[in-house]
């Protein structure tokens, strides 16, 4: 099991480090098209629209703390607000948050169960819909941030309403002088690339979410093999000790009945 997960963890991780550059990237040319772009009216939202909570885990266990981790940080993020809606995509999530009395709007367990842009894309669809028609005040993502092989860290970030970085990567603007001539207008571009970005935010999520998992079942499962070792060494010691008394225990037996005779 333990190759296994660190086969699929090789591939998860080169998943997730080809998508954040590219995130990265985008908002960083977005920023620079909001400077040009005229402010305009945010919709506002009633305050007593729920908060839409995005919680992801995977679909099985044996993966250490993973799981329990991003579910004790949803339960505290769903405890902040009055109200919630919650999007379990993954199968523990569910499971424990329906223990709870959180049901989930749905089944989304294929989208961590087999990642793919498309099926992020989807449910990104449904989550911005549903928000500018005012159902939702807020939409938060929770899941574990893949930091490296040994480090994955529950985060809660604010997905919608979505806020454009006001300062992007220094060297972007370097590089970019301020004489720009845009096609469309940079509002039109802008109305584009939001919707597009906020797709790659959340599926790069899930690739953060599932390389974390494959990362944290290596671990376990390397723990797991090193404590079985340890109690088979500590088990053959024992069976050697108690063999080792028999076979004395048989050779006093012996000579007690030869000094009789």
């Amino acid at each position: 099991m333990k190759l296994v997960a660190s086969s699929k963890l090789h591939k998860a991780q080169m998943a997730i480090e080809a998508v954040r550059p590219y995130e990265r990237t985008l908002e960083d040319i977005l920023s620079v098209v909001d400077r040009y772009r005229s402010a305009e009216e945010v919709p506002t939202r009633t305050s007593d629209a729920p908060v839409a909570v995005v919680a992801l885990s995977s679909n099985s266990s044996l993966c250490g703390a993973f799981n329990s981790n991003v579910i004790h940080k949803t339960v505290e993020a769903c405890d902040e607000c009055s109200s919630v809606k919650l999007f379990s995509v993954g199968r523990k999530m569910a499971e424990a948050m329906n223990k709870l009395g959180h049901a989930s709007e749905a089944d989304y367990s294929d989208i961590v169960g087999k990642p793919d842009y498309s099926k992020s894309a989807a449910l990104a669809s449904e989550l911005m819909r549903r928000y500018s028609a005012g159902e939702f005040s807020r939409v938060l993502l929770v899941y574990n941030r893949f930091v490296s092989a040994s480090s994955q860290v529950p985060v809660v970030e604010q997905y919608l309403p979505y806020t454009v970085p006001s300062t992007g990567d220094p060297d972007t603007y370097k590089t970019i002088n301020d004489d720009f001539i845009f096609e469309p207008d940079p509002a039109s571009l802008a109305e584009r690339m939001i919707p597009y970005l906020l797709s790659m935010k959340l599926h790069a999520a899930v690739l953060d979410s599932v390389a974390a998992e494959h990362a944290a079942r290596t671990i376990a499962m390397q723990t797991a093999s090193e404590n079985a070792e340890r109690l088979l060494s500590d088990l053959t010691l024992e069976y050697n000790k108690g063999r080792q008394e028999k076979i004395t225990s048989e050779i006093l037996d012996l000579e007690s009945g030869e000094s009789g005779e």
